[in-house]
């Protein structure tokens, strides 16, 4: 049986070839379907309509319009760290009340 970090990392395998397709990488209009699909919340709370834009220019380090796996688990990686960052916070002022 496999291990719950094993679980998510098959997760974040089949959740990016899911929205790679057959090409084996994500397009900008790939990466808004994603983030509009897994990350909902995270779009609606964006006051810049360019942020799919941005975050694409940030992951397409080859500016060839196109992301890899790599790229995507730099994102993934991202957006937990920012995550993290939050549940920190939002705890230590929970703890002070």
């Amino acid at each position: 049986m496999p291990s719950q970090m094993e679980h998510a990392l098959e997760t974040m395998m089949f959740t990016f070839h899911k929205f790679a397709g057959d090409k084996g990488y994500l397009t900008k209009e790939d990466l808004r379907v994603f983030m509009e699909k897994e990350f909902p919340g995270f779009l609606e709370n964006q006051k810049d309509p360019l942020a799919v834009d941005k975050i694409m220019k940030d992951l397409d380090q080859c500016r060839d319009g196109k992301v890899g796996f790599q790229g995507f688990l730099s994102l993934i990686a991202g957006l937990g760290i920012a995550c993290n960052d939050y549940f920190v916070v939002h705890m230590k002022q929970k703890g002070k009340k």
